[in-house]
């Protein structure tokens, strides 16, 4: 068991809320003025973690703070008063999200294990528009930079393959059938791969589920990937957004599938080494008699 004495605690707390004040403070501003932004607001609609629990500090499991009296943390759920200080219930927090460690963890693992595939060039992004209307489109108030007939035909010229549900249930009715593989929310463990921007992002996702167990750090960590990835994703969509700043990423030609694939595999290894530390994460909640059932 780590112990933090109150400065540290303090210090550590103060930090991470800087941190995530600078990371949240654009979309907390375009929410007061009832502004949208396409890319840099995704993490925080997509997702269900709020701002305001993103900035709560936790240090994670196996870490006792000392001074109970003066933690907030006495007062949170799944922490408990120990000796003179506070520290995260690891027995409780077990029991109640046995089933999210169960699946998370057989998740990240069996997707580690799994060889990245980097030759989607993010054409998912192509399929959730593939024979809309304009008007349709999930961002109608930017252009497609091909055009909607170009666009089609950049989708029809090539195989799409994408592995991930969440990615896949938003392509449109006549993209479906066009899809290599049909993932389904069953089968997310046994198709997930680490090369899949989507399932890097959801690192985030992953790691925010099991707050307070893992550590605002790595949640912080989490997000800067997924922050990262959507950048590109939105880079290498069809969208033009050149007026936000985001240079397309043209993954219609050689040139621009070289590049995507190159900062995939960049993603790819951020990924795996998050994944890893998650995993670590999730096996310091596991208690005795619960650690035979927490391991696929």
């Amino acid at each position: 068991m780590e112990v933090l004495d109150e400065p540290e605690w303090r210090r550590r707390t103060a930090a991470h809320e800087a941190r995530v004040d600078a990371a949240t403070a654009g979309h907390l501003t375009r929410r007061r003025d009832h502004r949208k932004h396409p890319v840099e607001d995704f993490l925080f609609t997509y997702y269900s973690f709020k701002p305001s629990q993103l900035r709560r500090w936790h240090p994670g499991a196996g870490v006792r703070l000392s001074g109970a009296d003066a933690s907030p943390h006495r007062e949170w759920r799944f922490y408990s008063l120990e000796a003179d200080g506070v520290c995260l219930d690891v027995e409780a927090f077990a029991q109640d999200r046995g089933d999210t460690l169960r699946f998370v963890r057989e998740l990240l693992v069996r997707t580690a294990e799994r060889p990245g595939r980097f030759g989607c060039f993010g054409l998912h992004e192509w399929a959730m528009v593939y024979r809309l209307d304009p008007s349709d489109v999930r961002h109608a108030g930017w252009p497609l930079r091909l055009g909607a007939s170009g666009t089609d035909a950049v989708v029809e010229s090539h195989q799409v393959a994408c592995s991930h549900f969440d990615a896949y249930r938003f392509f449109t009715p006549e993209a479906l059938p066009l899809n290599a593989l049909t993932p389904t929310r069953e089968s997310q463990p046994a198709l997930e791969q680490p090369g899949c921007l989507h399932a890097g992002m959801d690192l985030y996702k992953w790691a925010h589920k099991l707050v307070p167990a893992v550590s605002s750090d790595l949640v912080m960590d989490c997000f800067e990937l997924a922050r990262d990835i959507r950048a590109l994703d939105m880079r290498a969509a069809p969208y033009d957004l050149r007026e936000l700043g985001y240079e397309p990423v043209r993954i219609e030609t050689a040139e621009g599938k070289a590049e995507y694939a190159a900062a995939q595999r960049g993603f790819s290894v951020r990924g795996q080494a998050l994944r890893a530390r998650l995993v670590e994460a999730i096996d310091a909640v596991v208690v005795s008699d619960d650690a035979a059932t927490l391991r696929p």
